[in-house]
C-alpha cells in the first residue's frame, strides 16, 4: 500500500512521466499485434498456395499439362512428330487392349470381379506397331497386377488415378524402349 501511495505521488508531481509511460504501453501492445497479424496472413497465403498447387489448379500458371508434362515438352513433341498427333491424320495413335475380366481379392471370400477396357495412346504409327507385337505381354502385366487389387483399392477418383498410373508404368515396362503416352479408360466395372 505504501508503494502505491509513493507511485501516485510521483505521477501527480510529473505528468510528463505518466504520458511517457502510457505511450510506451501503447507501443508495446500495438507492436506485439502487428507481427502476429503479418504472420497470420503469411500462413494463410501459404496454405492457400499449397492447396492450389496440390489440387493442380496452379498447373496452368506453372506451365504443366494434366499429366505433369510441361507445355514446352508438348511443343517439343509436336516438333518431333509434325502436328503433335503422331500419325499426320489429325488423330492420335490409339491401341485398344481387349477387355480384361479378373477376380478381385476379397477378405471374406465373396467373389468380386473387375471388368476393364482401356486404350493406349502412342506417339506414332511405329510405336503402335511395336506395342501391338507385345500385346500378350501387356495383358499379362495388367492381369497380374489387377488380380492383387481389392475393391477398396479402386474407390474414389484417387483409386482410379492410382490404377491408371500403375497400368501406364506396367505397359511402359513391357513395351520398353517404346514409350506409351497414356492409358485411357473405356470401361471400369466392379461387380
Amino acid at each position: 500500500m505504501a508503494d502505491e501511495t509513493d507511485m501516485s505521488e510521483e505521477q501527480d508531481q510529473d505528468p510528463d512521466a505518466t504520458e511517457g509511460m502510457m505511450e510506451d504501453l501503447e507501443e508495446a501492445e500495438g507492436g506485439g499485434k502487428l507481427p502476429l497479424i503479418i504472420g497470420g496472413v503469411l500462413v494463410l497465403l501459404l496454405a492457400v498456395a499449397g492447396g492450389l498447387y496440390f489440387t493442380g489448379m496452379l498447373d496452368g500458371l506453372l506451365g504443366k499439362s494434366d499429366h505433369g508434362v510441361s507445355e514446352a515438352d508438348e511443343l517439343h513433341a509436336m516438333d518431333d512428330h509434325g502436328d503433335g498427333h503422331g500419325d499426320g491424320h489429325g488423330g492420335g495413335n490409339f491401341l485398344e487392349i481387349p477387355t480384361i475380366t479378373v477376380n478381385l481379392s476379397t477378405e471374406d471370400g465373396t467373389p468380386r470381379y473387375l471388368r476393364l477396357t482401356v486404350q493406349l495412346e502412342l506417339n506414332s504409327a511405329e510405336d503402335r506397331a511395336a506395342v501391338e507385337a507385345i500385346i500378350p505381354r501387356v495383358i499379362d502385366q495388367f492381369q497380374t497386377y489387377l488380380r492383387e487389387l481389392r475393391v477398396r483399392d479402386l474407390r474414389g477418383s484417387s483409386g482410379i488415378y492410382r490404377l491408371q498410373t500403375e497400368l501406364l508404368w506396367r505397359v511402359n515396362q513391357a513395351a520398353a524402349p517404346t514409350k506409351v503416352k497414356d492409358v485411357l479408360f473405356q470401361e471400369i466395372l466392379i461387380q
